[in-house]
């Protein structure tokens, strides 16, 4: 039976500028079917809360220039379930903007947020952790912070790290330390203590919790989105948050409070996580055909080996003697890079964004 005081927040801002060009400002990575399964991320990620939260308890967050996006996507979600942001300001307020308004309908609500974009194979797995950190949150008194981490398989540069001790509360290991994206040395060291998780920003909270360490650790935030209870869930709330945002700073919500609580506690988890931030990752997790390549698209391939190849199925795309490339084709963009020089595909987007003879349709 669904808990009613169980809420889930899907994170949909966010524009994804390392998986461009299918990643743009007019529709980002987690509204396009990357994996090429007949749905969007983003519906993955609701469809999969669907099937453990009240349909009315799912929550998106979202720049207010996706609304349409997310109700194309997600017909059946409401106008206040979509919480639009004016501009980004990354997870804190995000998050707080929330956490304020979900609270104020029910004071007893438990949170689960994550974001739009991840994929995630083993589902009853994820489940049984997120029940098993709701469970947690419920009855112990403590005003706990519970994010999951994966067990890591490799020494992974691109995501962040958590190193954990020993708990008295069964189920739930205490957090030592954060290290975002650590260089490869490191992270290899990581690997071998065997103390450590990547930290896959999924978390688990009561509303009443977090809104206390954002008093604590924000304070700041706290006092803007606490003169919000009267406008949520009303025609006020709009121009509320558009106030309220042009007053939070950028900060995300781990450097905010969770670096600096002593409550955060991890859930050990094995469900086959990637967060598909970048085209590499979209590589590692996808199948490929007998020359290690993944193609999408109508490709012939002659001498190709190690690549990702992705493209529109209405085009015929031809490629011979490339080896560990990318090649990516969306709307009026072509990409062609090597898979080992995708950190520059960041430099290639603000290059195009400073040229001032650009067509802005690119980005």
């Amino acid at each position: 039976m669904k808990n009613k005081n169980s809420y889930a927040l899907i994170m949909a801002g966010g524009i994804g500028s390392r998986f461009w060009p299918f990643s743009r400002s007019h529709k980002p990575k987690q509204f396009h079917d990357v994996l090429g399964t007949g749905r969007t991320l983003l519906q993955h990620t609701y469809d999969r809360f669907r099937n453990s939260f009240l349909k009315e308890n799912i929550y998106v967050i979202t720049n207010k220039l996706y609304k349409q996006l997310i109700h194309e996507q997600i017909p059946d979600i409401r106008d206040e379930q979509i919480l639009l942001e004016p501009i980004g300001r990354n997870t804190a307020p995000c998050i707080a903007y929330a956490s304020y308004k979900i609270s104020q309908k029910n004071p007893e609500a438990v949170m689960v947020v994550a974001p739009s974009d991840h994929i995630i194979l083993k589902e009853h797995l994820f489940l049984e952790k997120i029940q098993q950190g709701i469970k947690s949150c419920q009855t112990h008194s403590e005003e706990i912070l519970i994010t999951l981490g994966i067990y890591p398989t490799r020494p992974d540069t691109g995501y962040g790290y958590i190193q954990y001790v020993d708990s008295p509360i069964e189920n739930l290991k205490k957090v030592k330390t954060f290290t975002e994206k650590p260089h490869a040395e490191l992270a290899e060291k990581f690997i071998e203590s065997g103390d450590f998780l990547w930290n896959s920003g999924i978390f688990i909270w009561k509303a009443e919790s977090i809104k206390k360490a954002f008093e604590e650790y924000l304070p700041e935030i706290a006092e803007i989105f606490e003169e919000g209870k009267k406008a949520f869930y009303s025609p006020e709330e709009e121009t509320f948050i558009t106030n309220a945002y042009t007053l939070c700073k950028n900060i995300s919500i781990d450097y905010g409070i969770l670096e600096k609580s002593k409550n955060v506690y991890v859930i050990e988890s094995n469900f086959d996580w990637s967060d598909l931030g970048t085209w590499k990752s979209v590589y590692d997790i996808s199948k490929k055909d007998t020359s290690n390549n993944v193609l999408d698209g109508n490709i012939i391939a002659y001498d190709t080996k190690n690549c990702i190849i992705k493209t529109p199925s209405d085009k015929l795309v031809v490629i011979e003697g490339l080896d560990n490339y990318i090649v990516a084709e969306y709307d009026d963009v072509l990409l062609i890079c090597r898979k080992d020089q995708e950190q520059r595909i960041r430099e290639f987007v603000n290059d195009i964004k400073n040229k001032k003879d650009n067509n802005l349709t690119y980005l």
